[in-house]
């Protein structure tokens, strides 16, 4: 076979010349950006956890950039609405969206997701830590998690957890407590956080997982009773013990936010982003909000955030398999 060495010497030069093309673009978009508003996708209701991250994150690089930080809501189908409106937007930086763990827990056990988060979405920086609180009704005779075990054990089937809704974090968190504690909750959804919390005040269900924001209230009004976090760690913002070393070894459950964008967006631009969100949450004021509603401010690499996105989903993906769990 002859080789047109002409031929192939031409198209190798068209590729280089068009790597270089492109790569020249990204860096002077990077210089550039952003030159218009930018959609911070929020794909939560309004008011929850996700949505006011979203919303100190937006004001201050509104501030930082001089352009409009939108957060645009675009609920529905657990958060993969807002995700997949990401996942399809223009590579340009332009749409970004914030995220919570439970797209991880919706990755892992999900088959029909019209996007693959490992693959057609990037994460731009891991934006803070958080734990949720292992709550009760105050009317269940339990302290603590190994008198919640010992009570779940001897009383088959008495036991319901809230969750916000069927695959989501709240969900998995409660069958991870099954799987490694031995006992056996019935699981209860409701559409969010909020109606779980109201069933747990009424007693339809006895115990729930919601992060400190939503439950520390009725905690207070002694309605509610905190019996552990979920971190790997305790946090200065509530004085309970995790549920590891409560008696659970190995439990760990992180409902972490962080912004992600198209898989697409050049690298120069991803860093131009990431080196915003980092700024916003650095600064005092954005730090002391976040730490107060039991987040821990983090700050990421792109890299760093993207592979603890890929090791979520494969956590999760192993527990739904290993606990035979029948999602979707």
């Amino acid at each position: 076979m002859k080789l047109n060495f002409k031929k192939t010497a031409g198209v190798l030069a068209a590729t280089v010349l068009a790597a270089v093309t492109s790569a020249g673009w990204a860096a002077d978009a990077a210089k550039d950006y952003p030159n218009k508003p930018v959609r911070l996708i929020g794909p939560f209701t309004p008011g929850a956890g996700t949505d006011t991250t979203a919303r100190l994150i937006a004001k201050h690089l509104s501030e930082q950039w001089k352009q409009q930080v939108v957060v645009d809501n675009r609920t529905g189908a657990a958060g993969a609405i807002g995700v997949d409106l990401t996942a399809k937007a223009a590579p340009d930086g332009y749409t970004i969206c914030l995220i919570s763990a439970s797209m991880h827990v919706n990755s892992a056990t999900n088959p029909n997701l019209p996007y693959d988060l490992t693959k057609d979405l990037q994460g731009i920086s891991q934006a803070t830590s958080l734990f949720y609180v292992m709550y009760i009704n105050s009317s269940v005779p339990a302290k603590n998690v190994q008198e919640i075990i010992a009570y779940a054990k001897a009383n088959p089937g008495k036991l319901n957890y809230s969750s916000s809704g069927t695959g989501g974090l709240q969900h998995l968190a409660g069958e991870l407590f099954d799987y490694l504690a031995k006992t056996r909750m019935t699981h209860v959804p409701f559409k969010g956080t909020a109606a779980g919390v109201i069933a747990n005040l009424s007693g339809e269900v006895q115990v729930g997982f919601g992060t400190l924001f939503g439950v520390r209230p009725h905690m207070l009004t002694g309605k509610l009773r905190g019996l552990a976090i979920t971190a790997s760690k305790r946090s200065p913002a509530v004085d309970l013990p995790t549920v590891a070393e409560s008696g659970v070894p190995g439990y760990n459950v992180d409902q972490m936010y962080g912004i992600i964008g198209s898989a697409k967006i050049p690298k120069p631009l991803v860093s131009k982003i990431n080196a915003g969100i980092v700024t916003a949450l650095k600064d005092p004021e954005v730090s002391k909000k976040l730490i107060a509603d039991g987040s821990t401010p983090v700050g990421s690499t792109p890299e760093a955030y993207t592979a603890t996105i890929r090791a979520e989903v494969d956590k999760w993906r192993k527990l739904a398999k290993a606990a035979n769990l029948q999602l979707h």
